[in-house]
């Protein structure tokens, strides 16, 4: 019997081509772009998920209830940790951890590396599964070296690299280690990255601050024990951080941070490692966020639904063509079910069809995908049982609503009444329409927040950042590099380059750089009794001249004076105002663990060091010689930009033959600051040209089976004298009031939901009227330029013909 429903259903499906391809179409886009977008999702929500307990591993935050608003900071001490572990039993497991890299050196080879500093829990707080070695042991010397599987192979071939020494540079004076153990490679869905381990005492300046407690420099993550909570430990956590954190608490309340949140000035907080990948706030905006993972499943969600509404608006359409096959099925015996089965089969085998197109073009499609969204798609995710499970499920679920509802309605149809046509079939019912108006509402809500995405990606682009970054090019000192040196050196092999106007340093760059480095240092401390925050940056000689940024007041550093590179220090107008003075050249303050005195001796306007999500921020320019720099600028003349980059490319050997030059221009990396919102808009503006698409796919075929139905009505409106347009205005108008109410639908939605997104901004467009307008009329010109085209074939008709066919 299923044989014969497949059968019949194959034919049917064969005989309505127009339909069926459709149908098939829509659904087959829908399956892949859901498969892509989903599979994208999960693997961003599987995040640290591999780690067992998972549930009772957190990274402890700094939450300070400042003056001018709450701030967050995951950087902890060195001793916070022992003296966490020490003072709560709570604590079932506790580590430091610090993103560094080295170069490891065997017999005479030097190899660049992601050499991570940590605690020798921490090979067995996460489920990182050692492949030789003991987990338990293999970090309990200060010379031990944990290596991953990679870096096993990349240094030692088919050694066995269990006690073989390796030299460490890059951490202080360069040090042998032990291989102690071989650990498997991190996982894609890991929140901690690594080639190796070592023991954080290692670090070079471990020595001068273990027992500093106002120094935060690492991250730390704990494991409670199954019997304690989130909540209970931070609120035990509060009488420690009133014990060591004595000073910072006062401070704070000198300024008024208590009033604001019940006693909670500072207090050290959990983040769950599950919220870990996600968490924009301690990452300063660099984590995808949460948003961005159910903005993907809700764009998915979308196309599917929009690809389904066709279906069951086709199928129903249909259904009036078929009741006298139903009706005649009936009355030769029939029952309800097997009416049911056989109109189910031929929706179950559509989408059947289409989910395995789907699938084949979601896997043509990986490569570009990868490439447009900076996704990690590969084919095991689609051969992953789980995801096999979910596309299943959506394919059941899909099937059973789409081909099921209209096949339940069929069958369900009273065979007398059928034969003896008495049932009307002329009128559009209010699912139809309803349906109809759903899909253009979420095709409209695409439309507009493509256009907002787009608009605010524009607005910050065209902001003022208060340096001029045009004619910049900014190269990357690796850590094993000295700074200083390497600045110095590549300053006097430009010097006598015409096209070269000046040459700078920063430990901080601007801009996202090709090396993806991010860092960010800040400053505070206590000025008459008032709490100062500053960003504290290291700069050197011609940072002003570089960035184009002008004086309003002092001079810039340099080399007359030997204070420059001591004590004394340039800072911006919003750091006057916050030490609350007019004229600040030749003001003193003093900060720092050691409280150093510094002078300022200029005043610079204010400019954004990071990106346009946060508001300005107060900066302090110092250059003391022993702090890194980890950036040169370079600014050229307009007409050298690409043949300079060249010669930037053969010095950059010379100087640093072992480092890869990863230079670029200043303006490409502020621009890289929005690449988030650039692949939002992509997603966005892709989603809703398939939406427009999948709409428009959906409305010609109920315009042809509409026209179709009305032939002999139309026939004989021209007989009498009906016009073209006429004829057209008949067929159109019903769908024009569909639109118009999908648009009135629409603006509110796509209002508030683009408004919430723009909270995100400290700098942000309003979403004005006329955007949501012009969205609702491309869709109108779309769907029109759609329902017009068959309108205007059914209108053209020859009606003698259309009447005798008829």
């Amino acid at each position: 019997m299923i044989r014969n429903y497949l059968l019949v259903g194959w034919r049917t499906l064969w005989r309505h081509k127009t339909q069926t391809f459709i149908n098939v179409l829509g659904l087959s886009i829908a399956f892949a772009a859901g498969t892509l977008l989903f599979l994208t999702a999960y693997i961003e929500l599987s995040y640290d998920r591999f780690n067992a307990d998972a549930d009772r591993i957190f990274r402890p935050y700094f939450f300070e209830n400042r003056s001018e608003g709450i701030q967050k900071n995951s950087g902890m001490p060195y001793p916070m940790a022992p003296t966490l572990k020490k003072t709560f039993p709570e604590i079932e497991q506790i580590t430091r951890y610090t993103e560094t890299a080295g170069i490891v050196q065997y017999k005479g080879k030097d190899y660049q590396k992601d050499i991570r500093t940590a605690d020798p829990d921490l090979l067995t707080l996460f489920s990182f599964p050692m492949l030789q070695g003991d987990a338990r042991r293999a970090l309990n010397n200060l010379s031990d070296i944990v290596i991953s599987e990679d870096m096993a192979r990349d240094v030692f071939g088919k050694e066995n690299p269990i006690g073989k020494p390796l030299l460490v540079k890059d951490f202080g004076e360069p040090k042998q280690f032990i291989v102690t153990g071989v650990v498997a490679n991190a996982r894609p869905t890991s929140s901690i990255t690594y080639d190796a381990f070592i023991r954080t005492e290692n670090r070079p300046n471990y020595a001068a601050d273990k027992d500093n407690w106002h120094n935060g420099n690492h991250l730390i993550y704990v494991k409670l024990r199954p019997d304690i909570d989130r909540v209970t430990m931070e609120q035990r956590l509060q009488s420690f951080t009133q014990t060591y954190f004595q000073e910072t608490i006062r401070d704070l309340s000198k300024n008024g941070a208590l009033a604001k949140q019940k006693n909670d000035a500072f207090s050290l907080r959990l983040q769950p490692l599950l919220d870990v990948h996600f968490n924009t706030e301690l990452t300063e905006g660099m984590s995808p966020g949460k948003v961005y993972v159910y903005t993907l499943l809700t764009i998915g969600l979308l196309i599917v639904l929009i690809a389904s509404i066709n279906f069951i608006n086709l199928a129903l359409a249909r259904s009036f063509t078929r009741m006298r096959e139903v009706g005649v099925r009936k009355s030769l015996g029939a029952l309800r079910v097997q009416l049911f089965s056989q109109l189910w089969s031929e929706s179950l085998l559509t989408c059947f069809i289409a989910l395995l197109i789907g699938l084949g073009l979601a896997i043509w499609l990986l490569p570009d995908f990868n490439t447009l969204f900076n996704a990690q798609l590969t084919l095991d995710y689609l051969t992953n049982p789980i995801s096999w499970a979910v596309i299943l499920a959506g394919f059941g679920l899909i099937a059973f609503i789409s081909g099921g509802y209209p096949a339940w309605v069929m069958a369900r149809l009273p065979a007398v009444k059928v034969l003896r046509g008495q049932i009307k079939t002329g009128k559009p019912g209010s699912l139809r329409n309803g349906l109809i108006i759903l899909q253009f509402v979420i095709t409209c809500v695409l439309i507009t927040s493509t256009f907002v995405v787009l608009r605010q990606i524009h607005y910050l682009r065209d902001q003022p950042l208060g340096f001029n970054e045009d004619q910049v090019i900014s190269i990357p000192i690796n850590q094993n590099q000295n700074g200083p040196l390497a600045l110095e050196r590549l300053r006097n092999r430009l010097a006598n380059n015409p096209n070269i106007v000046s040459v700078s340093g920063t430990a901080i760059n601007i801009g996202s750089g090709l090396d993806g480095g991010y860092s960010k240092s800040t400053m505070g401390f206590i000025h008459k009794g008032k709490e100062i925050r500053t960003n504290w940056v290291r700069a050197d000689y011609d940072y002003l001249k570089t960035l184009g940024i002008k004086l309003l007041a002092g001079r810039e550093f340099s080399g007359s004076y030997a204070m420059d590179t001591i004590s004394n220090v340039i800072i911006t107008t919003s750091m006057a105002h916050q030490l609350g003075v007019k004229n600040p050249v030749g003001t003193f303050f003093q900060a720092g663990a050691d409280n150093t005195t510094y002078q300022i001796v200029g005043l610079i306007p204010d400019f954004h060091l990071y990106d346009l999500r946060n508001k300005l921020e107060p900066v302090t320019l110092y250059m003391k010689p022993n702090d890194p720099i980890r950036y040169i600028l370079v600014r050229v003349t307009p007409q050298s930009m690409v043949s300079v980059m060249e010669v930037l490319k053969h010095e950059w050997k010379q100087i640093a033959p072992k480092q890869e030059f990863w230079g670029s221009f200043l303006n490409e990396n502020t621009d890289r600051w929005y690449r988030r919102e650039e692949q939002l808009s992509k997603m966005y503006g892709i989603a809703a040209g398939i939406a427009i698409a999948l709409s428009c796919l959906g409305l010609f075929a109920i315009v042809l089976l509409s026209t179709e139905q009305r032939t002999k009505e139309i026939g004989i409106r021209k007989v009498l004298g009906a016009s073209v347009m006429s004829v057209v205005t008949l067929i159109s108008k019903d769908f024009l009031r569909l639109l118009l109410v999908a648009i009135l639908i629409a603006s509110p939605i796509a209002w508030y939901a683009m408004n919430q997104w723009l909270q995100e901004f400290a700098y942000r467009i309003d979403v004005e009227w006329w955007v949501l307008a012009g969205s609702g009329l491309l869709a109108i010109v779309i769907a029109l330029l759609t329902v017009g085209y068959q309108s205007l074939n059914a209108a053209l008709a020859n009606p003698v013909k259309s009447l005798s066919n008829e």
